[in-house]
């Protein structure tokens, strides 16, 4: 008599196969999508010099001559010529504050000076219920007569917007952690964990 249990196998059902199909499109979603992304980001930075049609060399032309602008840049002759050049554009009615806008938006991301890099939890309410999450971005607004208040950007999820509010100051705690990890978690709602070795930066 053979000791071998036989395992009854369970039949495949359609809920089964619902929660397959789930899983996998959970797996296969953001990669997917993310590959897409990048595809559709490198044929339209390759349109930018048609002339070229091998595809991913137009933005490699991109990224070497936005480098070379860095590089040059830098230099202090080339920053002097630069910032002349800037004034200029920054007397331009509407174009001026359009640059003005573009770069400081540039820069809050990016550069030496960056804005979102203090992270806080915010009391939307008195009793400290309601918080909401967000970027100081201004602490002093006495040019604006107003002293009691900072500036806080709050982004929004899935979504690369946000909102922009003057709160008390005691309504505001900082949040030691990291910045890119706190930006993360909030635009996917909550659902991207903040990794512990984020809050040791």
């Amino acid at each position: 008599m053979s000791n071998l249990v036989k395992v009854q196998r369970r039949p495949i059902t359609l809920v089964k196969v619902f929660r397959y199909f789930i899983k996998g499109l959970i797996v296969l979603a953001p990669i997917t999508i993310t590959i897409y992304i990048i595809i559709m980001a490198l044929r339209w930075v390759d349109s930018l010099i048609p002339a070229i049609e091998i595809p991913g060399v137009g933005f490699l032309i991109i990224v070497a001559s936005i480098t070379a602008v860095g590089y040059i840049t830098s230099s202090f002759i080339s920053k002097s010529v630069f910032e002349y050049v800037e004034k200029g554009i920054l007397r331009i009615p509407l174009i001026g504050l359009i640059y003005t806008s573009l770069k400081e938006l540039t820069g809050a991301f990016v550069g030496d000076k960056k804005k979102f890099n203090k992270p806080v939890i915010v009391s939307i309410d008195n009793h400290g219920v309601l918080q909401r999450l967000g970027f100081v971005t201004q602490e002093n607004l006495s040019n604006l007569g107003i002293e009691d208040k900072i500036a806080v950007y709050f982004p929004h999820s899935y979504n690369f917007s946000g909102n922009f509010f003057l709160v008390p100051k005691k309504n505001v705690t900082p949040i030691k952690v990291s910045n890119t990890h706190f930006m993360k978690f909030i635009v996917s709602g909550g659902m991207t964990a903040i990794p512990k070795a984020a809050f040791d930066d």
